[in-house]
């Protein structure tokens, strides 16, 4: 499973949602949607936006960890 670290890399930028919605130009309910995991998909094009928004690379805001299903 992909787990979304999104809310640990904006604490460690001291950023709100709502500043990287604006910067990000995605609206406040998607980006909440990819922060609480509950994303299904997710655009290059988005992800590309959010690392220069919050001067990180994707591993730092996503990571695999297996299934205990």
């Amino acid at each position: 499973m992909i787990i979304v670290d999104l809310d640990i890399m904006m604490a460690r930028r001291k950023m709100s949602l709502n500043e990287l919605s604006e910067r990000v130009g995605i609206t406040l309910a998607n980006l909440s949607i990819l922060k609480n995991n509950k994303a299904k998909a997710v655009r290059f094009s988005t992800l590309n936006a959010i690392c220069r928004a919050l001067n990180c690379d994707v591993q730092d805001i996503l990571r695999y960890e297996e299934d205990t299903e």
